[in-house]
């Protein structure tokens, strides 16, 4: 006997929200590229022209994090796509995690080579561009938030028996963390830059550029963990396999096969292969596993078993 239940919840309303705030954030973002490079090529301001350029690399970022949502909503009935397209989103976020990973290269790199070679800086020129910035970054950062950023940093697979709760959204994470990385380089930047113009420490500049870029190598290595266990099925389940097990095996009744893992952020399959003396359909099974934890696709399978 074999009974599938497909009751995926797929919060699709949350995730077109997601969307309409990635959209807006990348206008944004889009908008302040185009007045920085135009500014910067009119009036001859080097600092303006780069981090107009710097925009445009942090708006790839962000439009792989608003591709993901369209194409996840356009395949969401797609047949291809077994469990859905729960997991593009995650994709998304793993791509993002190892753009901020690039960045951080770069910041590092160049921060280092501004320590050997010190070069001269516009300070009224890089404060402003920096001021500017920090204010993009902040109205970016809290659009996002208002997207529904799930603040909870634990491992995806350390639920256990949890009912998931929370919105967990890789995708939508990643394109926060780059906001909040930018509005973090712009705070210290200012900082930095503030030190060198009245107190003569240009040293204060790079420096700031390289704790910027372990900082940001931290959050792209936790977000990479993240995102590559749900990828990859990775997770702990064993106490909740535990309990699912202690729930359903008795002297009648024996586990052969059980299988657990996500298959988006915010859901899980569960498999169940049972070997039974008993005449229980595969619905009373459905029904003890309901009380452990929440799954959006429950396969039971009953085996007869001959006494």
């Amino acid at each position: 006997m074999l009974e599938s239940n497909c009751n995926t919840q797929k919060q699709a309303l949350q995730t077109q929200k997601n969307e309409k705030v990635t959209l807006i954030v990348v206008i944004i973002t889009l908008l302040t590229m185009f007045a920085e490079i135009i500014a910067g090529i009119m009036s001859g301001s080097m600092a303006l022209l780069s981090d107009g350029i710097h925009m445009g690399t942090h708006s790839i970022a962000l439009f792989i994090t608003l591709a993901a949502y369209i194409f996840a909503r356009k395949h969401i009935h797609n047949p291809k796509y077994s469990f859905g397209t729960g997991k593009v989103g995650v994709l998304g976020g793993y791509t993002n995690a190892i753009l901020l990973l690039i960045a951080a290269g770069a910041m590092a790199i160049e921060s280092i080579e501004r320590i050997i070679t010190p070069v001269n800086i516009l300070f009224n020129q890089a404060i402003i561009v920096a001021v500017i910035g920090l204010i993009v970054n902040i109205m970016s950062a809290f659009i996002l938030r208002s997207g529904g950023v799930e603040q909870n940093h634990d491992h995806p697979g350390n639920h256990h028996s949890h009912s998931h709760d929370h919105h967990h959204d890789h995708n939508l994470k990643a394109a926060y963390l780059h906001v909040i990385t930018d509005a973090m380089t712009s705070v210290l930047a200012i900082f930095a830059l503030l030190t060198a113009k009245y107190f003569g420490f240009t040293w204060a500049d790079p420096a700031v550029g390289i704790l910027g870029a372990i900082v940001v190598t931290k959050w792209a290595i936790g977000l990479l963990k993240q995102t590559s266990s749900v990828l990859l099925d990775k997770g702990d389940y064993s106490e909740e396999i535990k309990s699912i097990r202690s729930q359903i095996e008795s002297s009648s009744t024996h586990v052969k096969d059980l299988h657990l893992w996500q298959i988006s952020e915010n859901e899980r399959s569960l498999i169940l292969c049972l070997e039974s003396t008993t005449d229980n359909p595969p619905e009373y099974y459905h029904e003890l596993v309901k009380a452990i934890g929440k799954y959006e696709h429950v396969t039971v399978e009953v085996n007869k078993k001959i006494e």
